[in-house]
């Protein structure tokens, strides 16, 4: 087969890079799959035979229903000669793992030079060591123009059977998450691989706080498969919060007092640009931008559970996480010092809530999950299960911290998560509540999260497995004193107290009710079932 001359080119025929990125990675194919093994009967009929080079060699190519396969073609050799058998082992790639083909060609420098045709070239997801997707390239190299058209059109209807995959997205864009770099990561590393998918979009980016809320409310997202928000936690939370309002006003539903709401319609992507990236890491189980890239192009969806946070019986907003006591009042101060770097601004909070530590008297109520079969019905119903007889607990004390978690809540600060026992989609909540105790011995605690030891092995801290929850604050204020920090607040503000709800503050005066919404919207995502655990470790405090 001719190889490349000087002077020239390689392209594709239909939409060459026009950003000016590299093509994705080519791959060696005996280094990427030599260690596979396929069933034959796994591969289904055969539809193509033919003969193509691939790396150095030329190979007999197999396209089946289910599955490329490729050989090295034998020369003859004496009778048991078996070092030839080992280098030509059969090699393959699952169809539902290509999500793009291309006829590649090669152009000269001078304008007046024609394409010569040199082959195709298949986009595939490779999945790599922890929960890690990476786009590869297999290039098929034939010089014919009619045999590869015929594989061409081939792969072409076989692309167009995977229904699932999006063809049309809606792209939000927060150019101040963390360090400002979430325009250079969708411009970077998000953009070109949609492209290369054929994936129309349409990208907006966010001017202010609230900006995706007030436009998710009007626009138009008839033609749309999908949202996509590049951001951090308060923009992807912001983008679900404003689907799910959305839905229930197509419903017809009052959004002040939502008891059991409906399923966004649309499925939400979550490119990981921010400082903690919470959500895109419980999805995918490490916060890496290619990887929740291929998650939306291959149209991996995962339902996910949802909470709802209403205070005297009006709907404050939907989230996935929250905390109360020192969680809240890190976030309070780190949101006065915005015009620090995102990893000052937190390290600052963290280390000054320590030096302020003070408990919140507060009354908790919340309605256990009884049992596993409890649990499987929740699920198979995907709706909050009505139980007049469920029986209320009630905690009452001085309190530290309260989580309320419906995820797993990964990142970098707590690899294994600040929830680890609950899952995206499992119909329950974890409330974890941190009773009064030493400074040293609550820092013991927070060291905990980044280590693979319990972090819930203390006597101040209590676990449960809930469907509901309800937060009474027993202080007339909200123990902050109204120093030289919070002199600019407004009075409100001062006797209210701060919420981190998935990376954004809310501020409440009265009883926060916290209820479970089993699957109430679902995200671009590998299975937890296919993931491994994470093996991270971290230093902070």
């Amino acid at each position: 087969m001719p190889r490349g001359r000087r002077g020239s080119r390689v392209s594709f025929l239909e939409g060459d890079r026009e950003d000016g990125a590299p093509p994705a990675a080519a791959a060696r194919p005996s280094a990427q799959w030599a260690s596979r093994q396929l069933p034959e009967e796994a591969a289904g009929q055969i539809l193509l035979r033919g003969i193509f080079e691939i790396g150095r060699d030329s190979c007999d190519v197999v396209l089946s229903e289910r599955v490329l396969k490729w050989r090295p073609i034998q020369p003859v050799r004496p009778a048991g000669d078996s070092k030839l058998d080992l280098l030509c082992k059969e090699e393959f790639i699952e169809l539902k793992d290509i999500f793009s083909v291309r006829l590649k060609r090669r152009y000269f420098a001078k304008p007046e030079g024609s394409g010569t045709l040199l082959g195709i070239t298949l986009f595939f997801c490779l999945k790599k060591e922890q929960n890690k997707l990476k786009d590869s390239t297999l290039d098929l190299i034939n010089l014919s123009e009619d045999y590869c058209d015929i594989w061409f059109r081939q792969f072409k209807k076989i692309l167009a059977g995977f229904s699932d995959r999006p063809k049309s997205l809606k792209i939000l864009l927060n150019p101040q998450s963390h360090k400002k770099e979430a325009t250079q990561v969708y411009y970077g590393k998000v953009e070109p691989l949609l492209k290369i998918a054929g994936i129309k979009t349409d990208v907006t980016i966010t001017e202010y706080e609230g900006h995706a809320l007030s436009l998710l409310k009007e626009c138009e997202l008839q033609g749309f498969d999908g949202v996509v928000c590049v951001g951090g936690d308060g923009s992807a939370s912001e983008v679900a919060h404003a689907l799910l309002l959305r839905a229930q006003r197509n419903a017809g539903i009052e959004t002040d007092h939502i008891l059991t709401p409906v399923r966004a319609q649309l499925p939400l992507g979550v490119i990981p640009a921010g400082s903690t990236n919470i959500l895109a890491h419980s999805l995918h189980g490490i916060p890496h931008v290619v990887t929740a890239t291929l998650h939306i192009i291959m149209g991996h969806v995962q339902p996910v559970d949802v909470c709802t946070f209403s205070t005297t019986g009006k709907l404050l907003r939907f989230g996935f996480s929250a905390m109360f006591g020192f969680g809240g009042r890190t976030l309070a101060l780190a949101e006065k010092h915005r015009w620090m770097s995102p990893n000052q601004r937190r390290d600052f909070a963290v280390i000054k809530a320590l030096a302020k530590l003070k408990p919140e008297d507060c009354e908790i109520s919340f309605l256990p999950l009884n049992s596993s079969q409890d649990l499987q019905e929740r699920e198979a119903q995907g709706s909050p299960k009505s139980d007049c007889n469920g029986h209320w607990r009630v905690i009452r004390g001085q309190f530290l911290n309260v989580s309320i978690m419906a995820i797993p809540c990964l990142c970098s600060v707590a690899p294994r998560g600040l929830a680890p026992n609950t899952r995206l989609n499992n119909g329950s909540m974890a409330l974890i509540v941190a009773r009064n105790t030493s400074r040293p011995e609550f820092i013991k605690h927070l060291k905990r999260y980044a280590s693979v030891k319990n972090q819930f092995n203390f006597p101040f801290v209590e676990t449960y497995t809930v469907e509901e929850v309800k937060v009474h604050p027993r202080n007339t204020t909200s123990g902050h004193n109204p120093g030289e920090e919070d002199r600019p607040q407004e009075i409100a503000s001062e006797l209210s107290f701060p919420w981190n709800v998935d990376g954004d503050l809310m501020e409440v005066a009265s009883e926060v009710h916290v209820r479970l919404h089993p699957r109430l919207i679902n995200l671009y995502g590998g299975s937890m079932e296919e993931m491994n655990d994470s093996k991270v470790t971290c230093n902070c405090l």
